[in-house]
């Protein structure tokens, strides 16, 4: 597996394989309910994105293609191939059934794709791009003597209505993407390059993770709807100031630099950073071969905790929507689950329980065991017995705000169960077939963790408490 995606409940879990295929984990039972195979792709996964609802799925693969599934179906709805391979491809946030996505390639600017028609839009990444201003040259040349261009971050916001692009340059840049328009321009300190761009899952916060070795967080003070009416007021307001000025002053306007994280000491480069499902955590992946450290950090700046796994690079990471379960992809296949520990607290089952740490005598009291009076006796309940009790509806998550169910969300797939292999006819081939059936069933599990042996060493000796393999 190379990369992992939760939908909107974190009842589902996303993976992108290496063989092209893409592989949906039931996360509750650990089973994998659907597997999404394309015939004409073999090449390496690159992201897994799902829509709103989890009825689509989109997939972007290292033979240049992007491929938009029906989840319950198991039907290929569209692909296109685009000039240049796809890092990273998002479903546009603002629909139940998206066709339009963005894509971030790896040696061109990012771009809209309509996966109906197959049209792309191109967005700009630098004010350059309208005839102003030049762009600093790369450190990277490309062999066929092309324009050197670094790969740009870029992610729509809440509703999808405008596309927040990080350049090479150092620069945020928030576009209009239907217009193609530059609506404003946020510098970033230092003007390192931006690799990676998300926003928290309530839309309040952008993080970016730059090549400065810092991550930063930025409060978005645009209003959640209608930002682009906003930004449009805002522009007509400001005829007075140049254009760079004009989008610096608009810009200023749309986000303001909130915190920073970085590691003072070791000076890591990060990967996949993100937020947890309520955007009170940051998390990121130590981008250093040969480790498994993820940090953790709240939202006022202090580290809490560093996670160490296996001597494996890692390659992804993504938090749980609901639970405090981070997960997390390594460098040879495998797919680590990292949950709290918990303990047994018999006090609270009861609140007058008293754990002790050793024997202690007690006298009990006279009246100990007496009926106790009328008076001192618990009040009855004021439950009415007779009340019907709903069993059918969902109470509505307080992480979910716009949470609808009648937008029919899939939540659960039924398990999709392996065929059972047929055993050999041959009665002369005895023990040896029966070995080998054996070992059939555990390369079907162990396909997808990339190599055979390595699935059922990780469960059955875990490396850490607290974290387990699939």
């Amino acid at each position: 597996m190379k990369c992992i995606a939760f939908n909107r409940r974190g009842t589902l879990l996303a993976a992108g394989c290496s063989d092209g295929s893409c592989v949906i984990w039931d996360f509750e039972t650990r089973g994998i309910a659907k597997e999404l195979r394309d015939k004409d792709c073999v090449a390496a996964i690159t992201s897994v994105c799902w829509s709103k609802y989890g009825h689509r799925i989109l997939v972007s693969s290292a033979d240049k293609s992007l491929t938009l599934w029906d989840v319950v179906k198991e039907e290929r709805i569209a692909r296109t191939t685009l000039p240049q391979t796809p890092l990273q491809a998002r479903l546009h946030p603002g629909s139940s059934t998206p066709s339009i996505c963005l894509a971030c390639p790896f040696s061109s600017a990012p771009m809209i794709v309509d996966m109906n028609t197959g049209n792309t839009t191109v967005l700009p990444v630098s004010i350059s791009d309208t005839g102003n201003g030049v762009v600093p040259p790369s450190r990277n040349r490309f062999s066929d003597g092309s324009a050197p261009f670094s790969p740009t971050a870029a992610c729509f916001n809440k509703y999808g209505d405008l596309v927040y692009v990080g350049n090479s340059k150092g620069e945020l840049l928030i576009v209009d993407h239907k217009n193609v328009l530059i609506c404003g321009i946020v510098p970033v300190p230092g003007n390192a390059v931006i690799k990676n761009m998300v926003f928290s899952r309530n839309g309040q916060y952008l993080l970016t993770n730059s090549n400065d070795r810092t991550i930063r967080i930025y409060e978005n003070l645009l209003p959640l709807k209608g930002g682009l009416k906003f930004l449009e007021e805002s522009n007509h307001a400001g005829d007075e100031q140049d254009g760079f000025e004009k989008l610096k002053a608009v810009g200023s306007r749309c986000l303001a630099l909130f915190r920073e994280f970085q590691d003072s000491i070791t000076k890591v480069h990060w990967k996949a950073p993100c937020f947890s499902g309520d955007g009170e955590w940051v998390i990121g992946g130590s981008a250093s071969k040969g480790e498994h450290k993820i940090y953790i950090w709240d939202k006022a700046g202090h580290l809490v905790k560093i996670l160490e796994g296996p001597k494996e690079a890692l390659i992804d990471l993504a938090w749980h929507p609901v639970h405090p379960i981070v997960v997390s992809v390594s460098l040879t296949g495998l797919v680590y689950i990292w949950a709290k520990d918990y303990t047994e607290n018999w006090s609270a089952f009861a609140p007058d329980f008293k754990e002790l740490e050793e024997n202690e005598e007690y006298v009990e009291r006279e009246d100990e065991f007496d009926l106790m009076p009328e008076t001192e006796k618990v009040k009855e309940s004021d439950v009415d017995e007779d009340e019907e009790i709903d069993i059918m509806g969902v109470e509505k998550d307080s992480a979910f705000s716009d949470s609808d169910m009648s937008q029919g969300e899939i939540c659960f797939l039924p398990a999709d169960p392996s065929p059972d292999v047929p055993e050999p006819q041959d009665k002369f081939v005895g023990s040896n077939s029966k070995q080998g059936d054996s070992n059939q069933s555990v390369s079907a599990l162990s396909e997808e963790a990339g190599q055979s042996g390595r699935l059922t060493s990780h469960i059955s000796t875990p490396l850490e408490v607290g974290v387990s393999a699939i």
